[in-house]
This record gives C-alpha cells, structure tokens and sequence, in this order.
C-alpha cells in the first residue's frame, strides 16, 4: 500500500517500502463502520459549513485559534485507538541515534542491537541505509549474506515531531501489527522506532496499473479500513487538525489560501493512493488513473470492504460512482495536505531533496484538478 510522501525512487533495492504511519496521513484505522459510503452534501465543494479563509486576517485568527486546540485535541486523538488486548508490550530503549556521522550513527545502532539481537556479533553487523525515504532515515541491520533476519533502525527526521504524534503513530502501528497489517514492531528509541523487515519490492506506476496488483491493493485497504479500532469512541478523522496544524507551521515567506473542507475521510486514503499513480520523484500527472481504471479499483475495494463487514459483496453502480466523487474530491485533499508537509519540510528537513518544488507540483495539481472535481454531481 503506498502513501502519499515522496521518495527518490533511484535506488530501487529489494528492500519493501517504509511502512506508513498514522501522522503521513489520516489514520486508515479511526473511520467510523459504515455500510456504504454516505453521500455527500450538495453544491459546490467547500461551500457547504466551511468559511472561505482567503483574507489575511481572518487567516490570522484561524491560524491562532488551531495552535489553541491543537495540543488538547492532538491528546484526545491518540485516544481513539485502542490497542487490542493481549497485544505484545513495545520496550522504550534509553537510546538516541546520531544519524550525521556515520560512526556514531553505527555505535547507536549497535546499543539497539544488543537489546534485540544480543548474540549478533558487533563486528559482523552490516548496516544499509535505503535512499527512498525523505522525512525519516531508515537503515537495514544485519549479519551475513542472505539477509534472512534484517531489523529496520528509523531515525525520525529533523523536527518531524512537530509533524507526527509519536504516541498516535505507535498506536496505530500496534493495531495494525495485531490484525496481520503491517511488520512487527521491536521498540522505539527516544529518536526512532525498530521493526521487521518484510522483502518486497517498491511499486512503480506500471505496476499499480495492473488488475491483478490494483485489486490486490483495493482488498488490503479495505482490509484496514474495517478494523474497528477505538474504544467505544465514534472516532473523526484528524485530517483538517493536522492541515490547520502544518499551515501554522508554514515559514513566513510562504502565504497560502487555506480554502478547502472536507466531507467524508474513508476515501481519502484511496484519493491519496490514485495520486501515487502519476510516480514521486520523476512526477507525471497524465498516468493518474482514468475513469475506467477507477471504478474497477473502487468496485474491488467495495466488495472487500463490504465483506470484510459481513454486508455481502454486492456492489450497485450507484455505490461505485458515489464513491468515485470522494475519492477524486479527496484526492485534491491529498495534494493540498502534502503541499503542506513539503513547505515545512523545505525549512526544517536535513534530507536533501527539492521539497519546495515538490510543494508547487502538488499545489499546481490541486488547483489544475478543482474546477473538473468540484463539477462532479452526485447521482440522485
């Protein structure tokens, strides 16, 4: 499954991507159930209950009213997910990476190693740092040739915590390890977290394409999507928090219309999903899937998530097109929210890549994809 955070794709090794986490998007596991997508208001997108901010003294006061709510509602959200009980406990280790030499960056891998894999050999341990991820730093351990046992060291980037709920993401890592969603998690670290490797291959656009991998992808979100992970909570999604919160952080010398509102968050990891398709590093928005390719992939996805609920499998077209407008609404969400995350990442990042001209495709695409989605009407 992949997200929608750019990665270099040069150095295409056999290495599985890093997996997502619950603050790179709306958390996938805090939906309320539903038998089917629910329709969406009429009009005009973002005109129904939003309040245009494009003054920039009303921008001022939303902007302060967000860094209010922020902390509170940021705490109340990690409550949401409730972790199932009987889950493995996840040691903390008193133990910081220094990720800017190479040396130490090795003697801090090293003191993890001696609490997960304490009869490796200290001098046999061979580290490989992946090249795909730009907001953490990600580093392959282990001993031999056949990596047959590889244990994942990421390194949280420079100021991502004002990025992330750390808490949150641990959280939702858990649950979904529980349900057979993602690798096992072996600890955190006071500047990262320890997993499993799983061998895999990075997905290109052409192999998104492919029926026989898309329908694939459509059955494990909906995989995702089904869990029930909250503690008798009707849970909302924290996507319009995490925007308001990255638009606060936005240096100065970069001012933007904080304009759209949302509708529904299931679709917005699917939205996010079909942005992918169009690549990361070298972008091309002519591959976003078409319409066809769309209600295939949305079809797929609404027989397993109905079946993942116990609802049968029958799918109406009626629930195919219904969903088709979210997600495409969604999708322009999902530009907007990592345009966001790349003119913050531009400022604070120590990774090198052009974040600032991966803010202006992203933005670029929102406003070039607005007029066409917001014209889309809901069948009666």
């Amino acid at each position: 499954m992949l997200r929608g955070r750019p990665r270099s794709s040069a150095d295409k090794r056999n290495f599985s991507r890093e997996r997502p986490s619950a603050a790179s998007s709306p958390s996938p596991i805090a939906r309320p159930p539903v038998r089917a997508p629910p329709a969406l208001p009429r009009g005009r997108p973002g005109t129904e209950g939003s309040t245009s901010l494009s003054a920039p003294a009303v921008l001022v006061v939303a902007v302060a009213v967000v860094v209010v709510v922020v902390s509170a509602v940021a705490w109340a959200m990690a409550n949401y997910i409730h972790v199932p009980p009987g889950s493995p406990e996840v040691p903390k280790l008193n133990v910081t990476v220094q990720d800017q030499e190479e040396q130490r960056c090795r003697e801090g891998a090293l003191s993890l190693l001696q609490h997960l894999r304490p009869h490796w050999d200290p001098q046999e341990v061979t580290l490989q740092l992946f090249t795909d991820g730009i907001t953490n730093k990600l580093i392959g351990c282990y001993v031999g040739n056949t990596m047959e046992d590889v244990v994942l060291v990421r390194i949280y980037g420079n100021k991502t915590e004002l990025l992330v709920d750390r808490d949150e993401e641990v959280k939702s890592f858990r649950v979904l390890q529980a349900h057979g969603c993602a690798p096992q998690l072996y600890c955190t670290f006071n500047n990262g977290l320890c997993y499993e490797f799983i061998q895999g291959e990075a997905l290109d656009p052409q192999h998104v394409c492919n029926p026989a991998i898309f329908r694939l992808i459509a059955r494990q979100l909906a995989k995702i999507h089904a869990i029930h992970a909250h503690n008798g909570w009707i849970p909302k999604s924290n996507l319009w928090l995490k925007m308001g919160k990255y638009f606060s952080l936005i240096p100065t010398g970069f001012f933007i219309d904080y304009e759209y509102s949302g509708y529904n968050y299931l679709a917005y990891d699917i939205g996010n999903h079909f942005n992918e398709f169009a690549g990361v590093s070298d972008v091309d928005y002519s591959l976003y899937p078409d319409r066809e390719l769309q209600s295939q992939w949305l079809r797929s996805y609404l027989e397993a998530y109905k079946e993942y609920k116990g609802f049968g499998t029958e799918v109406t077209e009626k629930e195919v097109e219904i969903l088709f407008i979210q997600v495409n609404q969604f999708a322009l969400a999902s530009h907007f929210f990592w345009g966001l995350w790349a003119l913050i990442q531009a400022k604070y990042s120590t990774i090198e890549f052009d974040f600032l001209g991966y803010a202006i495709v992203r933005f670029n695409q929102y406003f070039k994809m607005k007029p066409e989605v917001t014209a889309l009407k809901v069948p009666e």
